[in-house]
């Protein structure tokens, strides 16, 4: 063990932490998307040739060792968007960005075109309700709207809560940096107060953060007031900037110093 200790060189764990890194950014990047589905039947599969090899089942045996000798292209098409992203953002000089954690800039810009929108609709008096995504999954959701898969702009969500719009109804839910499904359904929140003050949407709202820790971003059609429901809270920033700053701390990673100050919340659970 001496021995072992002593042979342990700085740089093995400089090695042993990049490659920690490479891979939890990697695991980040396809998080919430299909990928996951079939890195999972990778490892079946793997663990499907292990068992087949202890159990002396050479037929099995036989069939999975010609897969893998295929492997590398196999994978290769089928993981061909996820690797032709990375080597976009490697030729953009965005990869050493990604695995160091510093998005900043792709949060910012994210914020910026969800400020944008439900500024641009509470001038209108057009109802809206996006949600944004962050450790808890909300896939189960997702998949009861309709299915968008966009790059999230202000103009595309303008364009989905227009009264003319088939998919006005619903919210839309974003993972990461897109617009993944649009007239989705959320759960309503069945606190006393809320059903009795609040309209469906701020219900809505209101029930998906109680539920996930996802931050919801409703526009009122009736009084034009925009409201950011968070761990089963309502708040209310007082104009664009605090919303802004509001986003980018809850998604963006804004110290909680930063935080923008007069930020008005209305508690709507019970007992608190």
């Amino acid at each position: 063990m001496k021995e072992l200790i002593a042979a342990f060189r700085w740089r093995d764990a400089l090695d042993i932490a990049l490659v920690a890194v490479v891979v939890y950014r990697g695991l980040l990047m396809f998080q919430g998307t299909r990928t996951v589905q079939m890195l999972a039947g990778v490892a079946v599969l793997a663990a499907a040739w292990v068992l087949a090899r202890h159990l002396e089942l050479w037929g099995i045996t036989w069939l999975l060792d010609t897969f893998w000798s295929f492997g590398a292209l196999a994978l290769v098409i089928l993981f061909q968007p996820e690797l032709r992203r990375a080597l976009g953002r490697l030729g953009q000089g965005r990869l050493w960005l990604s695995l160091t954690g510093a998005r900043w800039a792709e949060r910012a810009e994210l914020v910026d075109e969800v400020v944008k929108a439900a500024h641009t609709l509470a001038g209108r008096r057009i109802g809206a309700l996006v949600v944004l995504e962050r450790t808890g999954g909300l896939r189960p959701y997702a998949e009861l709207g309709v299915p968008l898969d966009a790059v999230v702009s202000a103009d595309l969500l303008e364009a989905v809560f227009l009264p003319a719009s088939p998919l006005h109804d619903g919210a839309v839910l974003i993972q990461g940096q897109r617009a993944v499904a649009a007239a989705c359904f959320l759960p309503l929140s069945r606190t006393a107060p809320a059903s009795r003050a609040l309209g469906t949407r701020h219900r809505a709202a209101l029930g998906i953060a109680e539920e996930t820790d996802a931050v919801a971003v409703v526009v009122s059609e009736e009084t034009g007031r925009i409201a950011v429901a968070v761990d089963g809270d309502l708040e209310y920033p007082p104009d664009v900037d605090s919303l802004r700053r509001r986003l980018q701390e809850l998604i963006g990673g804004l110290p909680v110093e930063a935080q923008a100050p007069g930020l008005r919340r209305a508690r709507l659970r019970l007992g608190a």
